[in-house]
């Protein structure tokens, strides 16, 4: 496999995995990087996996009902390094409300290459658009 393709693939995993309920195999994906959003910076495994925990509702089926599409994915790649642009936008669907667009926004991202797998090392998500995401997010507590 191509370094772009599996670049594109680390990145559409995150996707799958978040709209599985998988948080720890999200915060995987991170275990040699940060994640940087409005909540602030949280790096490692286990520090993304628990911000996840903390703030995502899920639901009986042990998902957040949501699917996270990524598009407009620009790549460049440096030998052992890499960045990328993308577009996302979130859809959910929970019981009682119809499918809806909850967010759309930015991801600005850094890998490197290291045993010969691509992983993060810095993932910069910016919301652009927000929606009603009361049935997705956990109120923050003052």
């Amino acid at each position: 496999m191509d370094d772009y393709r599996a670049i594109e693939n680390l990145i559409f995993s995150y996707a799958a995995l978040v709209d599985a309920g998988d948080f720890d195999g999200v915060g995987e994906l991170f275990a040699e990087g940060e994640f940087v959003g409005s909540g602030g910076v949280v790096s490692g495994a286990s520090g993304v996996s628990g911000m996840l925990r903390d703030t995502v509702i899920v639901y009986a089926d042990g998902t957040p009902r949501t699917k996270h599409v990524t598009t407009n994915v620009a790549l460049d790649v440096t030998g052992d390094t890499a960045t990328s642009r993308a577009y996302f936008t979130v859809l959910q669907a929970v019981p009682g409300l119809p499918l809806q667009t909850i967010a759309a926004g930015r991801y600005a991202d850094r890998f490197a290459k290291r045993d010969g797998r691509w992983r993060f090392t810095e993932r910069r998500a910016t919301v652009d658009l927000v929606g009603d995401v009361s049935h997705h997010l956990r109120a923050k507590r003052p």
